[in-house]
């Protein structure tokens, strides 16, 4: 069986609709799919008022967090999108959201580009505003030529669109999910740019505020980057995750379903549930 943990949709910052990445995710042959919009459970609300889908998806979302000025993920996976808790979380996070985007917009006004917020509101379409929203909208305007030059100039790490503070750190999103019932998940712990001590002093940081597992493959990767991922899960005794990532068709590094398998040391986090 194929289980793609990881998918974003139009809730977030993804192109396809909740049906459409079902549907698409089907095609790829992926049997178990969990759709993690950033903060957001609005996929699932929708999925549900359809109970009939073409393979199985679990209720999940990915909470934005921060650790040592670096911004980090955390995967809420087959949570109860019903519990108290889980509800708070998302409004607390939603919340952030909002004033991150304000304060982004600032930014940027600073940088000399007007009306950045209204832009990235237009591009998202809802109100879970991110960055890939504003470089959508500086692309839109000219400003850059593609997204990679808008995150290089002015939303990457340590520019001045960066706003990291906003978040709920990382035991109370742990509290969040670990109380609806879900498995607290690392996403993509290489994607953070850290070295490998650092990397270690994540999880140890993780697994002290209560998360259970780590993504050891994350989309398309180098197979000395999954070999390293699964000793570190292997040697913290942590439930091993496995995800494409998915944005939107076209990008061959996240592909639904086409990414290696979990080693077999591994446990994976399913077997948990």
């Amino acid at each position: 069986m194929i289980f793609d943990l990881h998918s974003h949709t139009t809730c977030s910052d993804g192109t396809l609709s909740p049906t459409e990445l079902v549907n698409l995710a089907a095609e790829a042959g992926v049997d178990v799919l969990a759709i993690t919009d950033h903060d957001s459970i609005s996929a699932w609300q929708q999925l549900e008022l359809c109970k009939a889908q073409p393979l199985r998806v679990i209720p999940a979302l990915e909470f934005s967090s921060q650790w040592r000025k670096t911004g980090v993920h955390i995967l809420g996976l087959n949570v109860d999108i019903h519990s108290e808790a889980l509800q708070a979380g998302v409004q607390f996070q939603q919340h952030a959201r909002r004033l991150r985007a304000e304060r982004i917009a600032e930014k940027l006004q600073q940088a000399g580009f007007h009306d950045a917020l209204a832009g990235a509101t237009a591009v998202a379409g809802n109100n879970n505003l991110g960055r890939p929203h504003f470089a959508q909208h500086l692309v839109n305007i000219g400003a850059v030529n593609n997204f990679k030059q808008a995150f290089k100039k002015y939303l990457g790490a340590g520019k001045p669109g960066d706003i990291k503070q906003c978040w709920a750190d990382i035991p109370q999103i742990v509290a969040w999910i670990r109380d609806a019932g879900g498995t607290a998940v690392l996403a993509h712990p290489v994607k953070y740019d850290l070295t490998r001590t650092k990397l270690v002093a994540l999880v140890d940081d993780f697994i002290a505020a209560g998360g259970q597992g780590m993504e050891v493959v994350s989309g398309k990767q180098m197979p000395n980057t999954t070999r390293d991922l699964a000793i570190i899960c292997q040697q913290k005794q942590l439930l091993a995750s496995c995800g494409s990532d998915f944005h939107q068709p076209g990008q061959p590094w996240a592909e639904l379903g086409r990414f290696p398998a979990l080693p077999k040391q591994c446990q994976p986090v399913w077997q948990h549930w």
